[in-house]
């Protein structure tokens, strides 16, 4: 998933059910200066999403103890 955001930004966030931000970070990909900051953005979300995935399991892992 990590290869999809650096070279498909838009798609990551599709992928994920972010239309909205696919469709912004699209527009922002047409260009070659916007290529970077869009997969930079894709990348930072991605692991952001994976970070509260996590966060996700530990609360539920607590709270069942």
């Amino acid at each position: 998933m990590t290869l999809i955001a650096i070279f498909f930004p838009f798609l990551s966030f599709l992928l994920r059910g972010r239309i909205i931000t696919g469709i912004i970070c699209l527009i922002l990909q047409i260009t070659l200066i916007g290529w970077i900051p869009a997969a930079v953005w894709a990348i930072i979300s991605l692991q952001n999403a994976r970070a509260d995935q996590r966060n996700k399991k530990l609360i539920k892992a607590i709270k069942s103890k």
